[in-house]
């Protein structure tokens, strides 16, 4: 790692403030070892660590377990609605900045806290509700069988990219109302969007033009999908309320859950054990999904709340619209509460990985089916599966918010 941290002088406190010399977590460092990086500015700052996002803008990283639950638990000291974030207000920080795309406010329920939270996040609950109560597993099932059809013949496959990478946006596609072929291109531009780079504007311009399509067509032609749903509420959204619903839920969950199902068949794939038990009954897969929520969340960082006074946090002196960012991985691993991280975490769901408060993801029902299906799909279509390469070759790229597993080449019985 570049040698951009603090003075060591300043371990066991806190900063004065984002002065020279502060990480950043983005660009090369950040991308080949997120972890070590937290590891770093754990031992040098504590529970809150000064670092730069893209575009060299100044943040909060909370790397705490307490101190996390803390942000994630009081919307009134910490909100999600960047309006009041000081950098943007300021004119610091460019409509044009990747940033936005994660951290911009947009008529959603993530951005919101209080009444309009609830009444935005009721429609996006009570529709998903709807929708994975219909089917969910039947479509699982049909778009896993139709991905492995294209490889199981050749008796060898990479698991992220022929698989992982593009079941969740599959599914997504049949639970919004969206046409099939449309699946590929979304999963790849939801995916840039959580990369960042010049080219996250333009992927997010892509997937808002095809959701306002669908909004249009739902509106004249509704079914029993999550558009026409929402469309139907009694929360009343409008327009571009109802958009960027879509957006939120398209985005949110295939990557969270492509990531998630790709770190999950790693584990199962790297202890044949593991594998052995599930097929057997042994084990249930919701114990394999925990793990990886403990330890490979599928967002290492969630972006990002912004005080909304000044206030002490970690020992930190936060100002009043500063903006801070949630060490979901860091917290998971933090020693104060997990001083042993190779004792189990089976039956311990009080991980970051969902988010916790009012803020918590609503969609874990829908990625958990996801999951728990095309896993079993898999397992019983493929004989013999089994990793390609050994499993310390298996590696990871690191944007700000999220690590993806690069590859899972595999071997199997054709």
């Amino acid at each position: 790692m570049n040698d951009q941290s603090h003075d060591p002088g300043a371990s066991g406190g806190c900063p004065v403030a984002h002065g020279a010399g502060v990480t950043r977590l983005y660009g090369s460092d950040a991308e080949r070892d997120p972890h070590g990086i937290y590891t770093v500015l754990r031992e040098q700052h504590g529970a809150v660590a000064p670092i730069l996002l893209e575009g060299d803008i100044p943040a909060w990283l909370v790397l705490g377990y307490r101190e996390n639950r803390r942000v994630l638990d009081n919307p009134l000291q910490f909100s999600r609605d960047s309006r009041i974030w000081r950098d943007w207000k300021e004119g610091r920080v460019a409509e044009t900045s990747p940033l936005i795309q994660m951290l911009g406010w947009r008529p959603d329920c993530v951005s919101q806290d209080g009444e309009p939270h609830r009444r935005l996040r009721g429609a996006v609950t009570d529709n998903l509700l709807g929708v994975t109560g219909r089917g969910i597993r039947r479509h699982v099932t049909h778009f896993a069988h139709k991905l492995i059809d294209a490889f199981e013949d050749a008796g060898r496959a990479d698991l992220v990219t022929d698989f992982a990478d593009y079941l969740p946006m599959l599914v997504l596609t049949r639970v919004l109302g969206l046409a099939e072929r449309e699946g590929r291109t979304l999963a790849e531009s939801s995916n840039q969007i959580l990369k960042g780079g010049a080219d996250a504007l333009a992927h997010n311009e892509k997937i808002m033009s095809v959701l306002g399509d669908l909004a249009a067509r739902k509106r004249s032609e509704p079914g029993s999908d999550f558009a026409s749903g929402l469309i139907g509420h009694s929360a009343d959204l409008d327009e571009d309320e109802l958009v960027n619903h879509l957006r939120l839920v398209l985005i949110t969950g295939h990557t969270m859950t492509s990531n998630l199902l790709a770190r999950a068949l790693q584990l199962i794939l790297t202890y044949p054990e593991r594998r052995s038990e599930l097929v057997s009954g042994q084990l249930n897969m919701s114990a394999v999904v925990e793990e990886v929520m403990w330890n490979t969340p599928p967002l290492a960082v969630l972006p990002g709340r912004f005080a909304t006074s000044d206030l002490e946090l970690g020992g930190c002196p936060i100002k009043e619209g500063d903006l801070l960012v949630l060490g979901l991985a860091a917290g998971n691993a933090d020693p104060q509460i997990r001083p042993d991280t190779a004792v189990s975490v089976v039956g311990n769901q009080s991980h970051l990985a969902f988010s916790a408060g009012p803020h918590e993801c609503p969609g874990q029902n829908l990625g958990q089916g996801i999951i728990e299906t095309a896993v079993d799909v898999l397992l019983h279509r493929l004989h013999g599966l089994r990793l390609a390469v050994p499993p310390a070759e298996l590696t990871s790229t690191a944007s700000t918010w999220e690590s993806r597993l690069d590859s899972l080449p595999v071997e199997f019985a054709a």
